[in-house]
């Protein structure tokens, strides 16, 4: 009988103030939502545990705040994946998505940027019915496009609209990326791997 195989995947999810990424956050792993706004100071940390086909995941979930970015490096290291948000509601929150890309790739410094699993997420659809919407679908899709045709998704914390999906669909290829990047480190005994991983800076 084959073992499962366990993976840990760290999601990172930026974007402006307000919009949303806590939420998003604890209405995939709890399934709740709060009304009350309250601003993540440093970094919000969620886990949760799910079956991708063979493998047992662990999805690591961490919101930060654009006044900490000086959490920098430790904050953004060893990441597989980036979630990217805006408010469809907000015109500033989408022109800062170049901003946040970018910040990433430079923090992070993934091996191969080109093929580094991000996604975008457009959320709060549900305020006011849509009505108040500012950013349209086709402008988020061709800021996607330009990027190397991330995958998007329109989705509403509140009203738990697309959550899931979205989560899954980046599980999955971040999980894709991770296998590319093994078959890369085959020579590389895992233990070794994990301690590197643990020693991190103690400054």
């Amino acid at each position: 009988m084959a073992m499962r195989r366990r993976t840990l995947l760290k999601v990172i999810v930026l974007g402006d103030s307000g919009v949303g990424k806590t939420s998003l956050m604890n209405q995939y792993v709890h399934k709740k939502f709060s009304q009350q706004y309250k601003a993540t100071i440093g970094a919000d940390f969620v886990t949760k545990e799910l079956q991708i086909e063979d493998r047992l995941v662990t999805l690591q979930d961490t919101a930060g705040q654009e006044r900490f970015q000086s959490l920098g490096v430790a904050f953004y290291r060893g990441a597989d994946c980036c979630v990217l948000v805006y408010d469809v509601n907000v015109m500033k929150s989408f022109d800062s998505l170049d901003n946040w890309h970018d910040e990433f790739l430079k923090q992070a410094n993934p091996t191969d940027p080109r093929t580094f699993p991000f996604m975008l997420l457009g959320n709060k659809i549900d305020i006011d019915g849509g009505n108040s919407r500012v950013v349209s679908e086709k402008k988020a899709k061709d800021w996607c496009a330009s990027k190397g045709n991330i995958p998007y998704f329109e989705t509403s914390a509140k009203e738990d609209i697309n959550v899931d999906a979205a989560f899954l669909s980046i599980s999955k290829s971040a999980l894709a990326n991770e296998l590319e990047q093994d078959i890369y480190f085959q020579g590389i005994p895992e233990a070794m791997t994990e301690t590197e991983q643990r020693s991190g800076c103690a400054c």
